[in-house]
């Protein structure tokens, strides 16, 4: 019975709470919905705090209140997790208000924003990429911020993940057996990331390429084809004198001098 009784006082004050706060929508006392909405935001409403600020945002336009309704506003929709809507908002910000002292946190929430939407390395990587130009546009700006640190380690994060992303499309061309793109993109590769861990499989792997693509093309490109395949064994047998890979490009090697003495 009294866990009955609970439910129903407990539904009863709910009802209240969205009347009250119905009214208040409707209300035009505009200096009260500034103080309801900003008590609702300290208090982690951040549906009903939105909901205000937004509505607030033309009717404050040009007073001394617009830079808090609008930044509020925007940490409101940041805290509900809508970090493309939140996103939009932290970049305006900086344009709308270009000496508060907010503009500093809005440029870094903005990256962050793209950063949070920044997909799994399989999909599309439009976000990082923004992230990382937004990270850097910010780092520029504010060489000194104490966001530093925070700002190149996430740009580490989404570097990584393109990296990762170009080493799969690689190793995708190789599994199809598209020989000519399997070199072309492993070559953009490390023109990209020179330093990358991914660099002695792939460059092994164009040696393999070039190799099947020489004993599987026209006679007029397979010594072109041949020459490409031993100029990179003598590369990779330099960086990589210790690879696990080096017997089998010394046997690919091998095989192309023989495949050359033949002509």
């Amino acid at each position: 019975m009294k866990a009955k009784l609970l439910i129903l006082i407990s539904f009863v004050v709910i009802l209240a709470s969205c009347d009250n706060f119905n009214k208040l929508l409707k209300s035009t006392d505009y200096e009260l919905k500034l103080t309801k909405a900003k008590e609702y935001y300290e208090k982690g409403y951040y549906i009903k705090s939105s909901q205000l600020f937004e509505e607030l945002i033309p009717v404050v336009k040009g007073t001394s209140n617009a830079e808090d309704v609008y930044y509020y506003y925007a940490l409101s929709e940041f805290h509900l997790n809508d970090y493309l809507l939140s996103q939009y908002h932290f970049k305006n910000f900086t344009r709308q208000f270009p000496t508060s002292p907010r503009v500093e946190e809005c440029y870094f929430l903005n990256a962050y924003c793209y950063f949070l939407t920044s997909a799994n390395y399989k999909l599309d990587q439009t976000s990082t990429k923004n992230a990382i130009k937004e990270f850097q546009s910010f780092i520029d700006a504010y060489p000194d911020t104490k966001r530093l640190d925070s700002c190149n380690k996430m740009v580490d994060l989404l570097s990584a993940k393109l990296e990762r992303k170009d080493y799969e499309i690689a190793k995708q061309y190789n599994k199809i057996e598209d020989w000519k793109a399997t070199i072309v993109a492993a070559k953009q590769f490390f023109k990209d990331y020179p330093a990358s861990l991914y660099s002695e499989e792939l460059m092994f792997t164009i040696i393999n390429s070039y190799y099947l693509l020489a004993v599987n093309s026209v006679e007029s490109k397979r010594e072109e084809r041949l020459n490409g395949a031993i100029e990179y064994y003598v590369k990779f047998a330099d960086l990589y004198p210790k690879s696990s890979y080096l017997s089998r490009a010394e046997s690919i090697y091998s095989s192309c001098k023989k495949l050359k003495q033949n002509y």
